[in-house]
C-alpha cells in the first residue's frame, strides 16, 4: 500500500469523484495522519465554511485534527491509507502527504555579533521593542527573568494572539514581554495512538500546555529576545550580563515539540497558520528532518508553511541541521527560508586530561561538581576488546567490576553524551573521557556532566586510547579550568554544522550564513536538570547548549532588530542585508577555519559568512525577492502549475519558456556546469540590486574569480540617483573543465563585491562553480 500511495501523493490526480465515501474499509488497516492540500476556491457555496466542507465530503469530524486557512489551505486527519488514497482522487485535492516526525536541532554572543549598548542597531531599533518573534519549539518556562516585562511598553495593538492555558500555565503567565503562548499536540497524540510510531505524551514529565518540560524552547526564546541587565551563569560558567539579541522584542511561543518525542508536521503547519494570524513579524524554527531526507517543497509542510508566512511579510529563520561535517547535509532548503549554520564564539570552557606520563590533552568540560583535584586514577577503555556497546558506554553495557573507581573512556555517538556519563557513574566510575571519532573530528561542545568529564577531539582521543593500550598501569586525572574569554581564532565553523551543497536545488547556496551556536548560555526550564536527563536532580536558571538550534534564534533576534529599524524591508531584504555584510574572516583577520579539520572553510560550510549586525543595519544595496519571483523559481525547477499552487495557495501560470532557477534574485550565485558540456562553457546570470543607502551613490564591481573560471560583470559601475533606485546587472561565468580544479566537495569558490566610492558599503556575494554529471 505504501508503494501505491507514493504514486498518489506526489502526483496531482484529477479524476471524477463521488462525494459518497465507501462505507467500510478493512478494520485491520493501520490509521495514520495525513495532510491534505485542498484548492479552497473549489468549495461549493452550499457549505458555510471550509470545515463544513471537509467534514461533509472528506472525513468524519472525529477524524479531523487541524484545519488550515492562512499559510496553507486544507486539513489533517487520521485515516487509513485506503481512505487517504481514495481522497487523493478528489478533484479539489492538490496533494496529500503523510504526517512526518521532525527533530529539534539541538552572554557574550550579542557582543560577538557586533552589538554594543551605546550605538548601532540596538539603539537604532530600540532593542526591537515593536517587533514580535514567534518561536516554534518546546514551549517556555515563563517565570524566568529573561521574560520579565519590566519597563516595557504596551503590547503592540496589532497583536491578535492568545495566552492558551493548560497544565501549570495560566493567563497571568503571559505579560508585555511574553505576549502569547499556544500548544499543538493533536498530530503528536494521533501518532501515539494504537500502533503509532511513538509513545503518548507522558504527563508525569510533560505539561499539556505551553510550559516547557524540555528546556530547548526556553533556551531558544531567551537567545532571540531575552531581557538584559542582570548577571547570569551556569554553575559559574560563562558568567556575565544575560541578554538576548533583541532584548525588548515581544515573544509569542508556539509549543510544537514534545519532550523525548519530537515534533509533527501537522502540528507545525497549524502553528504557522496561527502565528501569521496572530500577527508575528519573525518566526524562529530550530527544527528539521530527523531522517536526513529533504523532501520536495510541495511535500514539505515546513517549506509550505514558511512560504505562506514569508509571502505575508513574515521573516522565517530555520536551523541548518547538525549532521556536519558531512557534505550535502544541510536541511531546510527552501529559498524563502533563511537557513542558519553554527559557529563558535570567543569563549570556551577548557579542561585537560592529564596522563600518568605527564602529557596534557586539551578538551572541554562544563562539570560543576566536586573536582578530582589532581588525584590520579586508573583509566580503562571498555572498547579495547571491540565490544561496541561498551565502547559507546550504552546503558547497562559497563561491568562495574571493570570500571569501579576508574576514569572510563567512552566513544562519542549513538546515545547522548551526558547519558554516557550517567552510565559510567552508575557503574561506579569516578570520571569520563569522551572521545570523538573520525566523523566528529576535532569539534568539541561542553556538557554539564554529572561526574568529572572531559571531551577530547579525535586526535587526542586516539592518543589517550593508545596510552591505555600501551601502558601496564595507565592513570589520569581531569583538570577543569572554568571559563576563558578572548579565544582565537573565532568564529570557527562548528564541526556539527550542516554543510552544502543544497541537495534539492544546488543553484541556491545553502546554508545562507552562520551565527553563534556553540556553548551558548541562555535561560532554562525548572522541570529538568542541565543535562536534560530525568535522573539529573540539579536545577539551574541558565544552561549552556550547542547546535544550529542555538544559531537560528540569533538570526531571528537579528531580524527583529533589522525589522524594527527598517519596517518597510521585506524578509528577502533583511536576509540580503545579513548575507551581503557577513564576515568571512575570524578575529585574527584570517579566513575562517573548520573545527572538524582545522582547514580553511568555503561557502558550502558558512554560506555568505558569519552574521555581522553592525554592518547589516546599513548594507547599502539589497537583493530583494517578490512572491512572483518565488513562483517563477518553482516553475523553473520543473513544477507544473498545480504543484506550484500546493506551495503558493493561488493558481499560477508558468511562462511558456522555462526560466532558469539560478536567476532567482538571491544574494549568492551558484553556477552548475555539466561534465559532459563542451569546454569552455558559459552561463549568464541576472541580478537586481536596490539602493537603501544614500540616494546618490556609485558602486564599482570587484571580482574574485574562482580558480580556473572567468567572471565578467556588465555594467561594472552602478550609478544610483533619487530617481534610479534599482539597477540590474549581468554576471557571466565561463568555466573550462580542463583547467577547473575542484575541492573535495566538487566546487570552486569566488565572490562578487560592490563597493561605493568611499568603501563605506561593501556588498559581497559568494560565487560557487561546480560540475555535475548528466542524468
Amino acid at each position: 500500500m505504501a508503494a501505491l500511495l507514493s504514486g498518489f501523493f506526489p502526483l496531482l490526480v484529477l479524476l471524477s469523484f463521488s462525494s459518497h465515501f465507501p462505507e467500510s474499509f478493512s478494520a485491520e488497516e493501520t490509521v495514520k495522519t495525513f495532510i491534505f492540500r485542498v484548492d479552497s476556491q473549489l468549495k461549493p457555496s452550499i457549505f458555510p465554511t471550509h470545515y463544513h466542507w471537509y467534514t461533509s465530503e472528506f472525513a468524519d469530524p472525529t477524524r479531523i485534527l487541524h484545519t488550515y486557512d492562512t499559510v496553507f489551505h486544507g486539513f489533517s486527519a487520521t485515516l487509513t491509507e485506503t481512505h487517504a488514497a481514495f481522497l487523493a482522487n478528489h478533484p479539489s485535492v492538490l496533494a496529500v502527504f503523510e504526517d512526518r516526525r521532525r527533530e529539534l536541532h539541538t552572554t557574550r554572543s550579542p557582543q560577538f555579533l557586533g552589538l554594543r549598548n551605546q550605538h548601532g542597531l540596538w539603539s537604532d531599533s530600540d532593542y526591537g521593542s515593536d517587533v514580535i518573534i514567534g518561536v516554534f519549539d518546546t514551549g517556555v518556562w515563563p517565570e524566568r527573568r529573561s521574560f520579565s516585562d519590566t519597563n516595557l511598553g504596551p503590547v503592540p495593538a496589532r497583536w491578535k494572539g492568545v495566552c492558551q492555558t493548560g497544565a501549570r500555565f495560566v493567563a497571568k503567565n503571559c505579560n508585555r514581554k511574553l505576549i502569547g503562548a499556544r500548544f499543538f499536540s493533536k498530530g503528536h497524540e494521533a501518532a501515539a495512538g494504537p500502533g503509532g510510531p511513538i509513545a503518548g505524551i507522558n504527563q508525569t514529565v510533560e505539561f499539556m500546555s505551553p510550559r516547557d518540560a524540555d528546556g530547548h524552547g526556553t533556551h531558544t526564546a531567551s537567545t532571540a529576545a531575552g531581557r538584559h541587565a542582570f548577571r547570569a551563569s551556569m554553575g559559574g560558567y560563562a558568567a556575565g550580563i544575560a541578554k538576548g539579541v533583541a532584548p525588548k522584542a515581544r515573544l509569542a511561543v508556539y509549543k510544537v515539540c514534545w519532550k523525548n518525542s519530537g515534533c509533527f508536521d501537522s502540528d507545525i503547519l497549524a502553528a504557522f497558520d496561527a502565528a501569521v494570524n496572530d500577527g508575528v513579524d519573525v518566526i524562529s524554527i530550530s527544527v528539521g528532518g530527523g531522517d536526513g531526507i529533504s523532501s520536495p517543497y510541495y511535500l514539505d509542510p515546513i517549506a509550505i508553511g514558511a512560504y505562506g508566512a514569508v509571502s505575508r511579510g513574515v521573516f522565517v529563520s530555520s536551523s541548518a541541521g547538525n549532521d556536519g561535517p558531512n557534505i550535502m547535509s544541510v536541511t531546510n532548503l527552501a529559498p524563502w527560508l533563511v537557513t542558519v549554520g553554527a559557529g563558535t564564539i570567543d569563549r570556551n570552557f577548557p579542561a585537560d586530561v592529564v596522563l600518568g606520563d605527564g602529557r596534557r590533552l586539551n578538551g572541554v568540560s562544563l562539570y560543576t561538581g566536586v573536582q578530582l583535584k589532581g588525584k590520579m586514577y586508573p583509566v580503562v577503555y571498555p572498547g579495547k576488546s571491540g565490544e561496541l556497546p561498551a565502547s559507546l558506554c550504552m546503558e547497562n553495557s559497563l561491568d562495574p567490576n571493570v570500571v569501579k573507581g576508574k576514569i572510563v573512556i567512552c566513544d562519542r555517538g549513538s546515545n547522548p553524551r551526558v547519558a554516557k556519563g550517567m552510565v559510567v557513574k552508575e557503574a561506579g566510575g569516578v570520571g569520563m573521557i569522551l572521545a570523538n571519532g573520525a566523523s566528529n573530528g576535532e569539534g568539541l561542545v561542553g556538557d554539564a556532566h554529572l561526574l568529572p568529564a572531559c571531551a577530547l577531539g579525535s586526535d587526542e582521543g586516539d592518543a589517550v586510547k593508545k596510552y591505555v593500550s600501551s601502558s601496564p598501569n595507565p592513570t589520569a586525572t581531569i583538570d577543569v579550568k572554568g571559563t576563558v574569554i578572548g579565544i582565537k581564532p573565532a568564529p570557527v565553523v562548528a564541526s556539527f554544522s550542516a554543510r552544502g551543497p543544497n541537495g534539492l536545488n544546488p543553484e541556491i547556496l545553502k546554508p545562507d550564513l552562520i551565527a553563534p551556536g556553540v556553548n551558548i548560555l541562555a535561560a532554562w526550564t525548572d522541570a529538568v536538570g542541565p543535562t536534560g536527563l530525568d535522573s539529573d536532580p540539579r536545577k539551574t536558571e541558565f544552561n549552556i547548549l550547542s547546535g544550529t538550534s542555538m544559531a537560528c534564534p540569533h538570526v531571528s533576534g537579528a531580524a527583529a532588530l533589522l525589522k524594527s529599524a527598517h519596517p518597510d524591508w521585506s524578509p528577502a531584504a533583511i536576509r540580503s542585508a545579513m548575507m551581503t555584510t557577513a564576515s568571512i574572516t575570524d578575529n585574527t583577520n584570517q579566513p575562517m577555519i573548520d573545527e572538524a579539520t582545522g582547514k580553511p572553510t568555503t561557502p558550502y560550510d558558512f554560506g555568505a559568512g558569519h552574521l555581522n549586525l553592525d554592518r547589516a543595519m546599513d548594507p547599502g544595496l539589497i537583493y530583494d525577492i517578490t512572491n512572483s519571483d518565488y513562483e517563477t523559481f518553482l516553475c523553473a525547477i520543473g513544477y507544473n502549475p498545480k504543484l506550484v499552487q500546493v506551495v503558493t495557495r493561488s493558481p499560477v501560470v508558468c511562462p511558456m519558456k522555462r526560466p532558469l532557477p539560478e536567476n532567482l534574485n538571491y544574494p549568492s550565485i551558484a553556477a552548475l556546469f555539466s561534465t559532459a558540456s563542451r569546454s569552455p562553457s558559459s552561463k549568464t546570470f541576472t541580478r537586481t540590486v536596490t539602493n537603501v543607502g544614500q540616494a546618490n551613490a556609485v558602486y564599482i564591481a570587484k571580482i574574485e574569480a574562482p580558480r580556473g573560471v572567468t567572471v565578467t560583470v556588465k555594467p561594472m559601475k552602478l550609478v544610483f540617483t533619487p530617481v534610479v533606485k534599482k539597477i540590474s546587472f549581468f554576471v557571466t561565468i565561463t568555466a573550462d573543465s580542463k583547467h577547473l580544479v575542484l575541492d573535495d566537495a566538487g566546487a570552486v569558490f569566488g565572490s562578487l563585491t560592490w563597493t561605493d566610492e568611499n568603501n563605506k558599503h561593501v556588498v559581497r556575494s559568494p560565487i560557487v562553480v561546480t560540475q555535475l554529471d548528466p542524468l
